[in-house]
């Protein structure tokens, strides 16, 4: 088959189409309970195509259709980029078309709608976990974020992480498209079993959870200066906004991602500047530094100052590509000249430590302080839990994408986090979404992209010992259904079977079809 020929089958044009439909599901249009079964006109076309290869295509244009949609506001960023992206990342979901096509293609039999039930979803996660790999990019819209809004069916999250909401949303689909497709009894009443299944684990493992009883509480303060014309502006806006806040009884303000671009370390006057703030709100501050350093390279820096000066910093570990440097720069730089992408790359951090809060009468508040995209990783807020931590803060910035979905989506990500770990989570961001969740990843705050000022919220603390099974068990999900996909093409190829096409099978009497 010829390139052009290809190209002219509208089937895959349908395929690029459905894969945009889940995005809907996300933040920007937040149609959550679209996720449920936004992904069976995909997959439908994945079933109906008349070979492997044609639905390995057909998952590989669908892939594409989700990147492209669910990442557009990168444009600003990485400009002809994101095209490369969507067809880096839009191949991984080749494996899904073929899944589909050989467990479920007619005539659809019990069996294989059963191993249908346990390998689509399987290879669902696996993709989304090699796409979340940092040196791919990281793990941005993946399908059980979601569900952000619904603490209910976050309970899955508090076992399996987001992974594991991922895994029930595409077994949903995979049901619903088996219930619409099959003609047998069984393979419909085990589809049906498994889209209830799915839909009321979430909410039961919610119940059945017994949540430690709050270890305290924290009153704190969120900063939002808001579009500024300047470095020196916004720094200005977050200090006149911080002296707002004299007279609260305030344990911490957090400032968002490079709310000043000055080193604390090696600038006294700036330095003396928030020591002086701290003082007079009687709370400490953790101010996000974005300044070239001694070493002359630009870090990312949480620090955490008090009256007597800087406490303590941590350097973001896991940088955004092409936004904080890019990756092959010396094969790929040429997007700087052709996007918003970064003219020099920063210096990465090399570990991850709690900084050590203390509240307002000065006992030890520890928290697990991580920047910007950072919130995205199930591992790093994990990694704080396991280290102690009593709640989890974000600073943040992305203002560069102030008029997209991204800023919302980035800050549901919180809720995510919030379920899995156990622990609270506040995000200060400097033009928005600045917000705040409890333990189980309901919101209690929030400041929009058009708001300027500060929010303040009380929030329930975590037992240093409190753990989730989440947090004990770390991601367990992925490595298994990478070993069920590999397992399935194993059976499917292995030496000395003939991989076959399916039989096509004529289609069935209304005297067979009432039968059924």
């Amino acid at each position: 088959m010829t390139l052009r020929a290809g190209l002219s089958q509208p089937a895959r044009y349908g395929a690029l189409a459905a894969g945009a439909l889940p995005v809907l599901a996300f933040p920007g249009v937040g149609l959550a309970a679209l996720a449920w079964v936004a992904l069976v006109p995909g997959l439908l076309a994945m079933q109906r195509a008349p070979g492997a290869r044609e639905a390995m295509v057909r998952g590989w244009w669908f892939g594409a259709g989700f990147i492209l949609v669910a990442m557009y506001w990168l444009i600003p960023s990485i400009g002809p980029g994101l095209i490369l992206l969507a067809l880096l990342f839009g191949a991984l979901q080749a494996a899904l078309g073929l899944a589909v096509w050989r467990t479920l293609h007619p005539p659809l039999t019990p069996a294989r709608a059963a191993l249908a039930l346990v390998v689509v979803p399987a290879v669902w996660v696996s993709t989304e976990f090699a796409r979340s790999w940092h040196a791919l990019g990281g793990p941005w819209a993946l399908l059980g974020a979601s569900q952000w809004q619904h603490p209910a069916i976050l309970g899955l999250a508090s076992v399996g992480g987001v992974w594991l909401v991922s895994a029930a949303v595409v077994a949903a689909n995979t049901g619903v498209l088996i219930l619409l497709t099959a003609h047998r009894l069984p393979a419909r009443a085990l589809a049906a079993g498994v889209v209830v299944a799915s839909l009321v684990a979430g909410p039961l493992l919610f119940a059945a959870q017994r949540q430690d009883p709050p270890d305290g509480f924290a009153t704190v303060a969120l900063v939002q200066p808001g579009q500024t014309a300047n470095e020196a502006a916004r720094l200005d806006a977050g200090v006149r906004i911080s002296r707002g806040l004299v007279g609260e009884p305030l344990d911490l303000v957090v400032w968002g991602e490079s709310s000043t671009t000055a080193d604390l370390d090696r600038d006294p006057a700036a330095l003396s500047d928030v020591r002086a703030l701290s003082a007079l709100i009687g709370a400490q501050l953790l101010v996000g530094e974005d300044a070239r350093k001694a070493d002359g390279r630009i870090s990312k820096d949480a620090v955490l100052v008090g009256p007597d000066g800087v406490r303590d910093r941590y350097r973001k570990i896991r940088l955004v590509p092409f936004g904080e440097y890019i990756p092959l720069r010396p094969l790929l730089g040429w997007i700087a000249g052709v996007s918003a992408a970064a003219g020099e790359n920063r210096a990465p951090g090399t570990s991850f430590h709690l900084l050590p809060t203390t509240d307002r009468e000065g006992a030890p508040m520890p928290v697990g302080a991580l920047i910007c995209f950072e919130s995205a990783f199930p591992d790093m807020s994990r990694a704080a839990a396991e280290q102690g931590a009593r709640m989890i803060v974000y600073q943040s910035a992305t203002s560069t994408f102030q008029d997209t979905w991204a800023p919302a989506q980035h800050a549901s990500l919180g809720a995510i986090r919030a379920a899995e770990t156990g622990r609270p989570v506040v995000q200060a961001a400097l033009t928005g979404e600045s917000v705040a969740y409890d333990r189980q990843g309901r919101r209690l705050v929030r400041l929009d992209t058009g708001t300027t000022g500060s929010v303040t919220v009380r929030l329930p603390l975590a037992a240093p010992s409190s753990l989730t099974w989440y947090d004990r068990l770390g991601d367990w999900l992925p490595p298994t259904a990478v070993l069920i996909t590999l397992v399935a093409a194993g059976v499917a190829y292995r030496p000395g079977r003939k991989a076959a096409v399916p039989p096509a099978a004529p289609a069935p009497t209304e005297e067979e079809q009432a039968n059924a």
